[in-house]
């Protein structure tokens, strides 16, 4: 996977943290989640099941991979877990992005569990953490601009059944 745009995006070895942070995000997502709001935990859970499951299968049917990634020579410790996250992390099966579907079924999930959502600020923070994931993915090279906005594109179509059709009905029904 490969655009001329990802050539423009410089790698920024400093956005390993966003991305490790993922790990420790969807974690706090499904256990806030699902001990706050069972309705909510399940919707979670069928959107992150069922992306990853379409993952999976567009992976099967069209693998994929991507060839972005700088030779990493510094010695600092940006550098240092990068070189580790290459080894550990291939740049296979990129497209769409786990990282991205994951992160926005995440963020979705917490602004509707009212839980959360009631609280001053969690709202903007949950949501700037899931952008610092996404393009987190994009500085330090592991996807393409394409599989961002595959998983992106992706994270729509699960969002829209689960979050924006309820809550639209939710509100016609309160309005009448």
């Amino acid at each position: 996977m490969h655009s001329p745009l990802d050539d423009r995006i410089p790698f920024i070895k400093q956005f390993v943290i966003p991305y490790i942070v993922w790990y420790f995000y969807i974690a706090f997502g499904l256990v806030y989640v699902g001990i706050h709001s069972k309705q909510d935990y399940y919707k979670l859970l069928v959107f992150l099941a069922g992306g990853m499951a379409i993952c999976y299968i567009i992976y099967m049917i069209f693998p994929n991979a991507q060839d972005l990634r700088p030779e990493i020579t510094q010695k600092d410790t940006f550098s240092i877990i990068i070189k580790y996250l290459y080894e550990i992390d291939t740049p296979t099966n990129v497209c769409p992005s786990i990282h991205v579907l994951n992160s926005v079924a995440v963020d979705a999930a917490l602004r509707n569990c009212s839980n959360f959502s009631s609280k001053k600020g969690a709202k903007e923070i949950s949501f700037i953490i899931m952008i610092s994931i996404c393009i987190s993915t994009l500085f330090i090279k592991q996807h393409s601009i394409i599989d961002f906005i595959n998983g992106f594109i992706l994270a729509i179509v699960f969002y829209i059944p689960i979050y924006a059709v309820p809550n639209i009905k939710k509100a016609i029904a309160q309005y009448n």
